[in-house]
Order: structure tokens, then sequence, then C-alpha cells
């Protein structure tokens, strides 16, 4: 399989997932006070991590500033030397009329506690709401 054909099943697999935990989730924006062909972007609560994901999410995020990021799903773990998590975030910039968006956050805490940001991947959920061509 070569490299492209990945990242297209990986994209393909990812849209999926997002879209099912969005609906399960009812994150998913559908009302009369939506614009007309534009999305709008939905308040969420905070999820509640497993205990272990929690702390690393906070560990990870210690002293981050410029934006506020809400944790809604764990979305998979992965042990290593330590653990790896992938969270759905929804973010929200700290400037005034910054609308929030969602992201995917991996995280690593290691094995003596310390935590940190891996990856973060930025969701569009505008891009991804029709049939790639």
């Amino acid at each position: 399989m070569t490299k492209e054909s990945e990242e297209w099943m990986m994209k393909k697999w990812m849209k999926g997932m997002l879209l099912t935990l969005a609906l399960a989730l009812g994150i998913v924006p559908v009302c009369a006070e939506t614009m007309a062909g534009g999305w709008q972007n939905v308040p969420c609560e905070a999820a509640t991590l497993p205990e272990d994901a929690q702390a690393a999410f906070d560990k990870a995020l210690e002293g981050l500033v410029g934006a506020v990021y809400t944790p809604v799903a764990l979305l998979s773990t992965q042990v290593v030397a330590g653990t790896n998590y992938c969270i759905l975030c929804q973010i929200t910039p700290v400037a005034p009329d910054s609308a929030p968006t969602w992201a995917l956050v991996y995280i690593y805490a290691d094995l003596q506690g310390n935590a940190e940001i891996m990856n973060v991947y930025d969701l569009y959920i505008d891009r991804h709401a029709y049939p790639a061509e």
C-alpha cells in the first residue's frame, strides 16, 4: 500500500469516526437559527475523562495560554513507554469574537507523570462536509 493511499484511508476513517462521534454527542448543529449554507459551532460541556487521561490532559496543557481547550471525548489510547491519548477538543481562542474550533489533541504521558502535547490536528468541519471528488 502506498503512503498516499494510507493517508487517504486514514483521512476517510477519521472523517467517518468524527461524524459518528459528533452525531452521537449531538454536537452537529441542526436548528432554524443557523444561516443557510453556513456551519455554526455549538457550545459543549467538558467530558468526564478517565482519571489518568484527565491528569495527562491537565499536565500537558499546564501553562498553555491563548485558548481554552475543552475535552469532549477520549477517542483512543495507546500503551507505549507511557500512554498516548487522542482527545477530541473544542478550542476557544481567548481573543474577542473568536469562534471555537475542533481538534484532535494527541498527548503523551510518560511513566514518571510528565505529559506533553504531541500533535494538534485541526478539524475543518466545513471542508469535510461534502464528498471528496
